[in-house]
């Protein structure tokens, strides 16, 4: 019986192993490289514009080594993953220019977040929807 439940679990495991690459956020979006300029933030489930933002910003400041003043652009809105095959997927990039690009001239605040090809916040903006939420009684 436990040897059944040992190799279930195990094949289980194996199915769903996330790409060598990818970085898991705190909130449990995977992030992956789609072509060096571009990168993917894959959620977990279903999530909030604020969320793709924040895992976003980790992987900027983690993986790629981002300054909190760098900006992160929309390189492609919500939309099928070209990484993993989900859903829904955001792509973003920190080179407008080498991912073909026109930043938009607004800079985003938590009044108004998108997620449109062009949009762009600081990674300390980003990083700001990481936060909960809090709850007042």
């Amino acid at each position: 019986m436990n040897r059944t439940a040992l190799l279930l679990a195990t094949a289980t495991l194996i199915g769903l192993s996330v790409p060598a690459d990818a970085l898991t956020t705190r909130i449990g979006a995977r992030v992956l490289d789609v072509d060096g300029v571009v990168f993917e933030v894959v959620p977990r489930g279903r999530q909030r514009t604020g969320d793709f933002w924040c895992a976003a910003s980790e992987y900027a400041r983690r993986a790629l080594g981002a300054g909190w003043n760098d900006r992160i652009y929309i390189a492609r809105g919500r939309g099928p993953s070209v990484t993993t095959g989900r859903k829904t997927a955001v792509q973003f990039t920190m080179s407008p220019q080498a991912a073909g690009i026109t930043p938009l001239e607004n800079d985003l605040t938590s009044i108004r977040v998108g997620l449109k090809v062009g949009d762009n916040m600081s990674v300390n903006q980003a990083n700001g929807y990481c936060d909960p939420t809090p709850v007042w009684f």
